[in-house]
């Protein structure tokens, strides 16, 4: 059985912002280290950080158990 969440459309939007977030930090950083640009290279690490937490969030929301009452 599937459960329903009111906040469904949060959880979409941090997997999708965590998705595309961590392709275009692989993107940028391929990019800076290729070109030997340091200022690509460390955006493209945040990019990738940022992506990867904002995924860890919506895992970790996902797996919390129901409020205790």
């Amino acid at each position: 059985m599937v459960a329903q969440t009111s906040d469904g459309h949060v959880l979409l939007t941090k997997k999708l912002g965590g998705l595309f977030a961590i392709i275009a930090g692989c993107l940028l950083t391929a990019v800076g280290v290729t070109f030997e640009s340091t200022g690509l290279t460390i955006l493209g690490v945040l990019f990738l950080a940022l992506g990867a937490v904002l995924l860890v969030l919506k895992i970790v929301r996902r797996n919390q158990g129901p409020p205790l009452t």
